[in-house]
């Protein structure tokens, strides 16, 4: 007979494509995990698993199997939560997925004022690529996710909280930055630096150059908005910043000068997502109205 344990084992497998390493999730031994499998093929009487190829791959009807064992074990950990939800109130450890070019700049005040107001609730924050943190909430890893626009994947809610502006900055010693009022011509042709290629931000710069005519300098990726300014004002090339991180203590523009370009605007829109159904989406909901109010807040006041 199948046991939950079975199947938990099978999707740990399909998400590591390693035996070894889907044991170290799921905190088994490799042999163990392998032996589960293998009765789990023998009691459903078709082969899951091709073992033969790396990395590991499924069969047509494993993918199937995979499929729906996932569901499976979203919705038991939905129960779960569902009854520690109705003994806790707005309390435990929430699973909080955020990328490094806005969680720096904007959760240090909103983790606080949360804090004050549900003293029991943690937020376990981690920092991560969008889209491959998308693809943990999906599969439970995470609870919530705040990310940049467009997010993708089945079974997740998707909530809207604001659009925050983008700008252009340059060199200080540039003659572009000398200009009280930039031109898109004046642009063309000048390097942008951007962030690691799995970023959104980093698409979204490419489209920003292809539209002025610019170069995506392809050789130089920052890790950070950090480094993305320090390259900036070190000469390198120009750079695309978000609104929060010029506005922050962290940020800024000390290093940096923001151009006024004419005839032009660029923004990024940000979200909060978490699965459909999930027993904690009021918390959720929560979270996601104190950080567009926040967020909203700053970017309503006057620059420095």
């Amino acid at each position: 007979m199948s046991t939950f344990r079975q199947f938990t084992y099978l999707v740990a497998l399909a998400d590591y494509r390693n035996f070894r390493r889907a044991a170290d999730a799921a905190y088994v031994s490799q042999p163990t995990l392998s032996q589960q499998i293998r009765a789990l093929e023998a009691g459903l009487g078709v082969t899951l698993v091709e073992r033969n190829e790396s990395p590991v791959q499924l069969t047509p009807v494993g993918r199937d199997v995979v499929a729906r064992a996932r569901k499976i074990l979203l919705d038991v950990k939905d129960i779960k939560d569902m009854a520690q939800r109705s003994k806790a109130g707005m309390g435990g450890t929430i699973r909080f997925g955020v990328t490094p070019t806005l969680g720096p700049y904007l959760m240090p005040s909103i983790v606080a004022s949360l804090h004050r107001r549900f003293p029991d609730m943690h937020l376990y924050i981690r920092e991560g690529i969008p889209d491959e943190q998308a693809r943990e909430l999906a599969r439970g890893e995470l609870d919530i996710l705040l990310s940049p626009l467009p997010v993708s994947g089945g079974d997740l809610h998707v909530e809207p909280l604001f659009r925050e502006p983008l700008y252009i900055v340059a060199p200080p010693d540039h003659r572009v930055a000398q200009a009280t009022l930039v031109s898109r011509k004046d642009l063309a042709g000048i390097g942008f630096l951007s962030m690691d290629r799995r970023h959104h931000a980093h698409r979204q710069t490419r489209a920003i150059c292809e539209d002025l005519g610019a170069e995506l300098l392809e050789d130089y990726e920052g890790t950070s908005l950090d480094s993305l300014r320090q390259m900036c004002g070190s000469g390198l090339g120009f750079a695309v910043l978000p609104e929060l991180y010029l506005r922050s203590e962290a940020g800024g523009e000390d290093m940096v000068v923001r151009l006024a370009l004419a005839d032009w605007s660029a923004s990024r829109s940000i979200a909060a997502v978490w699965r459909d159904g999930a027993a904690y989406a009021d918390s959720y909901r929560t979270i996601a109205e104190a950080i567009a109010t926040e967020a909203r807040r700053i970017l309503g006041e006057p620059l420095r």
